[in-house]
């Protein structure tokens, strides 16, 4: 007997076993030991057992939609990861499934391409193909005619296959954080597109055909280098929002005025020529500047081409040049006046209280464990907040749902939790605590384990999908996957050893804010870096200065919503000024050493031009 036979009959046993565990690591394996016999190629029999183990194994997954003939699929994490990564894509057979409406393959790092015929999936709705590293999508996607909602968001795209301007039935496509430099020519076949966001990307400009979307509501646009905008965007009648924040422009065209649906728009971090406007663009209202366009800015809108024209009849000759110097040199003391009344009106104030001001400051420490579970956190302390007026509350916890959404990625990068610190009792303790024994009040239920709260999140999960079987499930539910084969589990423990904040799945009941909370804890959380920890937190006071603004303006009246409808007493809780307070936290380490100090000099740097911050 050879040399060879001898080998293959000693592996012979352990093969057989490596099939019949059809595990994805033995399968692994099992390739591995055939591929290092030497001239196995020539053993028939082992030219078989390869050939069996190199076909796509069914994953558990497919096989389950397929029988149960679902509607949805949603593939994430570190489990699929690992499969994509075995098998060099994902499993042939998902693209069987033609009854799906819905399919999610996301934070899969493995995943660079997509093969197969993504073109069989015919009644796909939506296509969530987010946080992978994928680097170009197939040119079969323009057969999806029913493709409703495209996220190919947080991937390594370099270009979009000109197919998708195929997609007639398109409303939401999201293309952020990629390496895209421009958009495919014939988006206006997309008749139906409501919804587009390019932010976070290289693009220079908007496609002529692009102001010819008629249902087109929503543009973020934010982050790239767009230098120009169109004075055709008064086409767009349905637009709502529109952030072109952070690009290269340097006009807004006065017709954007005409747009009379337009409610929000952020053209942030541009420099415009216009520096009156610019002013305003950090910090008024959209009306205000659309006023300002509207009303021709300084001399080259509609409102003072009509001004000029009638001034040219009237006057005439000498008296007519005199009579325009005066008016000219009026309107520029005017003018700078208005300039310096905006930039009054339009100041957000911030003050920072050191702790060296204030020895009763609160300290976090930081538990060790912490390291491989949830390792970053800032905190500060608010006050000035009134949450008393008519909506603001509402509001406030709006633009924290948006800041979870957009700069917090879904809650995947950061998450923010906020306290009312009259029922805060410290020192606090950033824990690292098993799952049986994390216990905590979650916002709106009764105390639980994490064990069980996370039990009932994904039966509420599941519910979901098999009620709104073409929709998504809600964002709370998003973010489980994140504490996945996490042995401890991270949280915020009061000196009563209370569970405050369990992230980034909820905060307590106990230290709930409410209209009558006039001090607040605010705390941010991430498992990527301390810096994201800082942007959001920054981004968080800001947004609360110019809520508070807001507020103060409207003066709305004090609604009660269930909660105390005592009115604001300006003497105790100085919401008079708008001035925010901001004073500076510790984290530390468990023998006492410093981690960080939010805010520091370094912080609240933002490029928000009308903020003040006293230090």
């Amino acid at each position: 007997m050879s040399s060879l036979h001898v080998r293959c009959a000693f592996l012979y046993p352990l093969l057989v076993a490596c099939f019949t565990a059809s595990s994805i690591w033995h399968i692994h394996v099992l390739k591995s030991l055939c591929s290092s016999i030497s001239g196995w190629h020539d053993f028939a029999f082992f030219r078989v057992w390869y050939t069996i183990m190199d076909v796509q194994e069914n994953w558990p997954e497919i096989e389950k939609a397929a029988k149960e003939k679902r509607r949805e699929l949603v593939l994430q994490g570190a489990v699929i990861d690992e499969k994509i990564s075995l098998n060099g894509g994902l499993c042939s057979t998902i693209y069987s499934l033609k009854l799906l409406n819905y399919l999610e393959v996301i934070q899969c790092p493995s995943l660079t391409e997509i093969h197969g015929d993504i073109k069989n999936l015919t009644t796909l709705t939506s296509l969530i193909v987010c946080r992978n590293k994928l680097s170009s999508i197939p040119k079969t996607i323009g057969h999806l005619k029913s493709l409703k909602v495209l996220d190919i968001s947080v991937n390594n795209l370099n270009a979009l296959p000109d197919e998708i301007t195929q997609l007639s039935e398109l409303n939401t496509l999201n293309v952020s954080c990629n390496n895209i430099e421009s958009l495919p020519d014939g988006l206006c076949h997309c008749t139906k597109l409501s919804i587009i966001n390019i932010s976070k990307n290289g693009i220079t400009r908007f496609p002529d055909d692009f102001y010819r979307l008629d249902l087109l509501s929503t543009v973020i646009a934010s982050e790239n280098y767009i230098e120009d905008l169109s004075g055709n965007v008064h086409m767009l009648s349905a637009l709502k929002v529109l952030d072109l924040s952070n690009n290269k422009l340097s006009d807004i065209p006065y017709e954007l005025s005409d747009c009379s649906k337009l409610k929000e728009i952020n053209f942030k971090g541009n420099k415009l020529k216009d520096k009156r406007l610019e002013k305003m663009v950090n910090g008024c209202q959209t009306k205000s500047i659309l006023d300002y366009l509207r009303a021709g800015g300084r001399g080259k809108g509609k409102g003072s081409k009509q001004a000029d024209g009638d001034g040219d009849k009237a006057d005439g000759g000498r008296n007519a040049e005199k009579t325009q110097t005066k008016k000219q040199r009026k309107q520029k003391k005017k003018n700078e006046e208005d300039e310096d009344e905006v930039d009054k009106l339009n100041r957000l104030v911030v003050k920072v209280l050191h702790i060296s001001d204030n020895p009763g400051a609160f300290t976090v420490k930081v538990a060790n464990e912490l390291k491989d579970v949830r390792p970053y956190l800032v905190c500060c302390v608010v006050r000035g907040m009134n949450f008393r007026s008519g909506n603001a509350l509402k509001r406030f916890l709006a633009a924290q749902t948006k800041l979870h959404d957009d700069l917090c990625g879904k809650r995947t990068t950061a998450t923010i939790a906020t306290h009312d610190m009259q029922l805060l009792k410290g020192p606090l303790m950033y824990d690292a605590r098993l799952p049986p024994i994390l216990k905590i009040v979650p916002l709106g239920r009764k105390e639980m384990t994490a064990v069980e709260l996370m039990r009932q999140l994904q039966l509420e999960a599941e519910d979901q999908r098999k009620q709104r079987k073409r929709q998504n499930v809600s964002g709370l539910h998003k973010y489980l996957q994140l504490l996945d084969r996490k042995e401890l589990y991270p949280c915020l423990v009061d000196a009563e050893d209370h569970v405050i904040s369990f992230p980034p799945i909820t905060n307590s009941e106990r230290t709930k804010i409410r209209k009558t909370t006039k001090e607040l804890f605010l705390e941010v959380t991430s498992s990527t870096s301390l810096q994201i920890c800082k942007d959001v937190m920054d981004a968080l006071i800001v947004k609360m200065a110019e809520l508070n603004k807001f507020t103060l303006e409207h003066r709305e009246e004090a609604g009660s919503e269930g909660e105390s409808d005592v009115p604001p007493d300006p003497a105790s809780d100085g919401t008079t000024s708008g001035e925010l307070i901001i004073q500076q936290v510790r984290t530390v380490d468990p023998d006492g050493n410093l981690k960080v100090v939010y805010p520091s000099k370094t912080d609240l740097s933002t490029d928000v031009g009308n903020l003040n911050v006293i230090w």
